[in-house]
């Protein structure tokens, strides 16, 4: 390990306590989350919890701004992905002075119809940042939305990935390089060391990250067993 990526690991592991510590990560195992896809999960992230928290909201605001400056060097705009990358890329682009930007995935259904609220123009390189990446593609679509509008996308960044797969295909078919602060094993194997969650439940959290649409089927088909 070089002294970046142990600089990045460090960041990663402050940034999982902080979400951990401020209740923006929940975990359980017995009694799982729908999210608005269907799926059934162990954990939900809602990191506009930051926002409350000062100390952390300030910590996470310079990461990005470093792992930006780091990453990608000069850009011209800093967008965020609506709703969740809105205010956080704000405070990034207000710390990096440059213009800030938000898009939407899809139109708005009424005044203009913007996907774009700000100015950008043709030619301009821009980052996106994103407060969490799950499969991507609302996140995505957001980028083609910029494409469209003749920006040059050097990347998205975002506070935390999931890792799914299918995530790492469409960011890579959609040719967008993808920088997190934090990723899903660091911050369960965090949730462990720090007593958040059993050792034992580890390994249904793994299990889950890699196939989490047959998750809900297996714990509920070992219920029955153990039931039986």
């Amino acid at each position: 390990m070089n002294k970046t990526e142990k600089e990045n690991k460090e960041i990663s592991l402050q940034i999982s306590e902080y979400l951990l510590q401020i209740k923006a990560i929940k975990l359980n195992i017995s009694k799982p989350f729908t999210w608005a896809s269907g799926w059934k999960s162990p954990i939900y992230c809602d990191n506009r919890k930051i926002l409350s928290f000062p100390k952390v909201r300030t910590f996470v605001r310079q990461e990005l701004a470093k792992r930006i400056n780091d990453e990608y060097g000069t850009t011209d705009v800093i967008a965020g992905v609506a709703t969740g990358g809105i205010a956080i890329g704000a405070l990034v682009a207000q710390d990096l002075g440059l213009p800030f930007v938000y898009v939407r995935a899809s139109e708005k259904q009424h005044g203009l119809n913007n996907q774009i609220e700000g100015v950008v123009k043709p030619n301009q390189s821009v980052v996106v940042i994103e407060d969490l990446i799950s499969t991507g593609r609302t996140s995505l679509e957001v980028v083609k939305v910029l494409k469209d509008a003749g920006c040059k996308i050097q990347g998205m960044i975002a506070i935390f990935t999931y890792g799914f797969k299918i995530a790492e295909e469409n960011f890579k078919k959609a040719k967008c390089p993808l920088n997190t602060l934090l990723d899903y094993d660091i911050l369960i194997q965090q949730a462990v060391d720090s007593d958040y969650i059993r050792e034992s439940d580890l390994l249904s959290l793994v299990k889950w990250r890699d196939n989490p649409e047959d998750w809900k089927n297996k714990i509920e088909s070992k219920k029955q067993n153990n039931n039986d």
